[in-house]
């Protein structure tokens, strides 16, 4: 039997600093072995556990797309006084990290075919939408879904992820992308929009018909985008969120992801509002 605690080598391939502050860095993995890379494989909304040796490990939502089957990618936030992130943020290419997974469920994406998807992210909880997002664009899926829809925002121009690739997104006439962000100075030259993403959201009043949502972003986002959803009609078991800020262990054994019955690490971290409902509150 496999053992569920011995971590797969990865190396360190590229290292993307993804914002003005260099909190948030992003980690291109390749595999070590080519066995592993054959084995290794994910869906969108999973994620995997990323440890330094000597130091630790802490689980990770899986940025990148698992249509790129060369590389696994995680955006990493530098938690102050955090031992395994500042030793990541401290770790240069060529560096051999330890990675287990991928865990937890992700997101449904064959009940999501055929269907037009809303995609609301904030801050850096818009690694795992990346991942969903840069699957659904990929030319052998780009027929099997709707239209797409993205709102994302960050506190300010400079903590948005991925600035490359939301550039190209705002090039693509077969997704519409608002991006906004709650506060801005003269400096910044931003010319987007300005706001919260709840407002943004009950203007824009995307309609709810043969759609599918998928939130993940801070607790307060989610608090308030909530109730914005549902009185735009959409049916709890059509807002799919994740709550891939309880995971720990990601094998369910550790107890401390539980919520009611629950374990986040193999029942989640992907769940509908309509199961959510029916567990304590968590936002």
């Amino acid at each position: 039997m496999k053992n569920p605690y011995l971590p797969l080598p990865m190396r360190i391939e590229k290292i993307t600093v993804e914002t003005g502050d260099k909190s948030l860095k992003t980690f291109s993995l390749g595999f070590v072995r080519e066995e592993d890379q054959r084995r290794f494989s994910f869906v969108p909304g999973q994620f995997a556990e990323v440890g330094i040796f000597g130091k630790g490990e802490a689980p990770f939502g899986i940025a990148s797309s698992p249509m790129d089957t060369t590389r696994v990618e995680f955006t990493v936030y530098k938690v102050p006084g955090g031992t395994v992130t500042t030793a990541l943020h401290e770790a240069c290419v060529g560096y051999v990290v330890g990675m287990r997974g991928p865990y937890g469920n992700g997101f449904p994406l064959g009940a999501m075919q055929g269907c037009d998807i809303l995609i609301i992210g904030g801050g850096f909880a818009f690694t795992t939408l990346r991942s969903l997002v840069n699957y659904m664009l990929h030319s052998d899926n780009r027929a099997r879904f709707g239209r797409i829809q993205i709102i994302y925002g960050a506190r300010e121009p400079g903590l948005l992820l991925y600035k490359e690739e939301l550039a190209e997104w705002q090039q693509r006439n077969d997704l519409a992308l608002t991006l906004t962000v709650d506060r801005c100075t003269p400096a910044d030259g931003w010319t987007g929009c300005v706001g919260v993403v709840p407002k943004v959201l009950q203007e824009a009043r995307p309609p709810a018909a043969n759609t599918y949502t998928v939130v993940c972003g801070p607790p307060v986002m989610i608090r308030f985008t909530l109730p914005v959803l549902q009185e735009l009609g959409f049916g709890p078991e059509r807002i799919l969120l994740s709550l891939e800020m309880k995971m720990k262990c990601g094998i369910g054994v550790c107890g401390r992801c539980n919520i009611g019955h629950k374990y986040v690490c193999k029942d989640g971290p992907v769940f509908s509002l309509a199961e959510l409902s029916q567990l304590p509150s968590e936002y």
